[in-house]
């Protein structure tokens, strides 16, 4: 009897721990703001590296979007807009606005994937397919 109720905790102990790992962050417009970087992760290379070290996004508190494209590490050109939000079901959608003309990376809203714990922005760009940001500080790569 002592195995048959152990077993029934172990269960329930099993399934809270897999929703709390499984469940998705909801997003609120705050979340959004920051620092966005490219994320090399998830297709390390030469083209990640190269894209890592040419753009960089910023999304201020008074709803500005700040493109940037790099050289060297440093800001060449930068592509304002602002954005909204909508929440079409338990969590915000980024919605942007840019000046014309913009970059090609910008020209449709970002697709958001959320984990538990984080999220990150895929702009899709005619030139290089899925562009992965993730939040984060611009860093030189230091050769790599």
């Amino acid at each position: 009897m002592v195995g048959f109720w152990l077993s029934v905790l172990a269960v329930l102990f099993i399934s809270i721990i897999f929703r709390i790992v499984s469940a998705k962050k909801e997003l609120e417009k705050e979340d959004f703001y920051g620092e966005y970087v490219i994320d090399r992760n998830y297709f390390p290379g030469k083209q990640a590296d190269w894209q890592y070290e040419k753009f960089k996004l910023e999304i201020k508190e008074n709803d500005s979007l700040y493109f940037y494209v790099l050289e060297g590490g440093s800001v060449v050109k930068t592509f304002r807009g602002t954005i909204t939000t909508v929440r079409p079901y338990n969590s915000d959608r980024l919605k942007i606005q840019m000046e014309a003309p913009t970059h090609h990376v910008l020209a449709r809203n970002p697709t958001i994937y959320r984990t538990a714990w984080s999220f990150y922005l895929v702009f899709y760009s005619p030139r290089f397919q899925n562009v992965y940001f993730r939040k984060g500080r611009w860093k030189p790569l230091g050769g790599t």
